[in-house]
């Protein structure tokens, strides 16, 4: 995980793999009636999405629905796309935090603990919001309903990425207050750690 911009790809043939055609929807925005072609347009047929891919139709949302592996505190793989938690940012893997009595903790690899605990085994559907330089999906993605990134910050796992979304701050606030997850810690934020890490 790097501290990039969720670059928009504007080249849609790029950022669409052949081996995620299997796994993404893509929905037209508007009216779930709208006709392509004289047909109905409830769902594209999946044989469909290289073609809009191409043609690089930049109302379609994709959504991708699936048993999630956590690679990190704020990214997960479905069916092998990379999805980076819309709006969150969470400890780095090797990043250390230290608690109220002074010892060193590993933060980062608790938050993605942490994650997967939440997720287990449930289906996740992850609905695209960007995709970042390294062409992982940007999504706000769901468990049961459930905001799996609101989840992070509110539990004190995750930080409110405020450098692109304000949605989660509430959420950070009751989990510092609370002193909840890392909050209960001195540590650095995130983006921070990145930059003083950064090539080593």
């Amino acid at each position: 995980m790097s501290d990039a911009p969720y670059n928009r790809l504007r080249n849609h043939a790029d950022a669409v793999q052949p081996a995620d055609w299997e796994i993404i929807l893509a929905r037209p925005k508007g009216d779930p009636q709208a006709r392509l072609g004289g047909q109905p347009m409830r769902g594209f047929l999946l044989g469909a999405l290289p073609a809009m891919a191409l043609a690089g139709v930049a109302d379609a949302q994709t959504s991708v629905v699936g048993v999630a592996s956590v690679i990190d505190g704020d990214t997960i793989e479905i069916h092998g796309q990379r999805i980076r938690l819309f709006g969150v940012d969470a400890p780095e893997s090797r990043q250390i935090c230290v608690d109220a009595a002074g010892r060193d903790w590993h933060c980062g690899q608790r938050a993605a603990l942490e994650l997967s605990d939440m997720i287990g085994r449930a289906t996740v559907l992850c609905e695209q919001r960007d995709w970042d330089r390294y062409r992982r999906m940007v999504a706000v993605c769901r468990r049961g309903g459930q905001d799996i990134g609101r989840w992070m910050a509110v539990n004190g796992w995750a930080v409110a990425y405020r450098r692109y979304t304000i949605d989660y701050v509430r959420d950070e606030e009751v989990a510092h207050q609370a002193k909840r997850g890392i909050w209960a810690s001195r540590f650095e934020m995130p983006w921070d750690w990145r930059a003083d890490h950064r090539g080593r």
